[in-house]
């Protein structure tokens, strides 16, 4: 059996179904709400779906069963705010698996984020020795949060403490694809687009405020959600792999660049129309994202990432044109 916290969001809910599709015992921790949250979970036989605040109840009754836990849930939204939010739900819960994981000897992966980097000034290296964690500035709770707990990890590591017998962070970048409707204005930017196509706008995107990039020319490292899954899925596979890693395709693509994959995929002339970045985002804003691939490489993972164009393709042509969005 599986546990996956946040396993009805996006990444959560697409991993879900790769590992109930590989008859795999799925236990899903998360909070539907009263949406179409649930929609995400609608096609896929689980086990259980449990509120966060019953997860310790179920892990002392389970943790003889457990085969792994992969913890996705969090806080996910870049203007969060409420710094206490973030540490009970983004950190201390992260250090409670954690214990948890070694205590039993259970596999644990859980979600970093590129939003660790900052404004990438220290680069984008998966490194996760604590004099290189240090020097990295997020721009947002969001990414400290996030940056904390893999601090926290490489202590841990460091002073040779008890550890889950297979552990990673995985540093995801910016993700794309089904199942992410219910994220408002922190769905991607491709699901965004498709929807102001096809009610006849133009598709927006930000002015540059950067001398060295024109407008939409901002650089980002996309990639298909059904990348990030196919990691995870490996890792699962192969026990023997712990770090810290980042997961990206290693090619940094503008925005127009996704623009244009977009308007491809629908059938429809290019139509772009730049617009302000927000003031209060502007002096947080990235402008280049690229993932450095080699350790994960290294570490044996040798399939090859989807390109943009081909997934934005896939997304629009089996997910966002029909009827049932749905994975």
């Amino acid at each position: 059996m599986f546990l996956v916290t946040g396993g009805a969001g996006f990444i959560g809910s697409n991993l879900v179904a790769s590992l109930v599709g590989q008859g795999k015992s799925v236990v899903v921790s998360d909070w539907l709400g009263h949406d179409d949250k649930w929609r995400n979970l609608a096609k896929h036989e689980l086990e259980d779906i449990i509120k966060p605040e019953t997860l310790p109840e179920f892990l002392t009754e389970n943790a003889d069963k457990l085969e792994g836990v992969f913890h996705m849930g969090a806080i996910s939204a870049t203007t969060e705010t409420d710094g206490d939010a973030l540490m009970e739900n983004n950190f201390k819960l992260s250090k409670e698996l954690w214990h948890f994981c070694a205590k039993h000897s259970i596999p644990y992966i859980y979600a970093s984020s590129a939003a660790t980097y900052g404004g990438g000034e220290h680069g984008f290296d998966d490194e996760e020795d604590i004099t290189h964690l240090a020097k990295l500035q997020p721009l947002n709770g969001y990414g400290w949060s996030k940056q904390l707990f893999d601090r926290w990890v490489a202590r841990r590591i460091e002073n040779n403490d008890p550890q889950p017998p297979q552990w990673a962070g995985l540093k995801f970048f910016n993700v794309y694809g089904p199942n992410e409707y219910h994220k408002g204005g922190q769905a991607s930017v491709a699901f965004h687009l498709f929807n102001q196509v096809t009610s006849g706008e133009a598709a927006k995107l930000f002015q540059s405020h950067h001398p060295d990039y024109s407008d939409g020319g901002q650089l980002r490292d996309f990639i298909a959600v059904e990348d990030c899954v196919r990691v995870m899925m490996w890792l699962k596979d192969n026990p023997t792999v712990s770090g810290l890693f980042n997961v990206g395709t290693g090619q940094a693509r503008s925005f127009v660049d996704l623009a244009r994959a977009v308007f491809s995929a629908m059938n429809r002339n290019e139509n772009i129309k730049y617009v302000p970045t927000p003031e209060n985002i502007r002096d947080k804003y990235q402008y280049f994202t690229e993932a450095r691939m080699s350790k994960l490489k290294e570490a044996g993972y040798d399939h090859p990432f989807t390109s943009l164009e081909e997934g934005v393709q896939r997304y629009v042509t089996e997910f966002l044109a029909q009827e049932d969005a749905y994975k």
